[in-house]
């Protein structure tokens, strides 16, 4: 019967549950990566563009941006290393979406 509770989580909702419930779940994790790798595209880009521009100025910005954008991620990283992630069935339980154990 677990398994069906498992299987029934779509992905978008396992999403929606990391942003409501404590903690970080396995697909919320997921989206953020894929996120920040869409972003380390866009910011490649910019780069490439502002080396072809030939404004100084132009890449000592973007060049700040990927700075920003890599300590984050990498902040991340470590955060969730020292931390863990959540499993789904527990974030729902503590939004109180299925019983709780502890409830008998």
């Amino acid at each position: 019967m677990e398994k069906k509770e498992k299987s029934s989580i779509s992905s978008t909702e396992a999403v929606l549950l990391g942003a409501l419930a404590p903690g970080v779940n396995a697909p919320t994790w997921n989206t953020l990566r894929f996120a920040f790798l869409l972003l380390g595209l866009c910011l490649a880009f910019m780069l490439s563009l502002a080396f072809t521009s030939g404004q100084s100025m132009l890449l000592v910005h973007v060049g700040l941006l990927i700075v920003i954008a890599s300590t984050l991620f990498i902040l991340l990283n470590w955060f969730l290393d020292q931390t863990g992630l959540v499993q789904v069935e527990t974030q729902m339980q503590d939004l109180n979406l299925v019983p709780n154990d502890k409830s008998k």
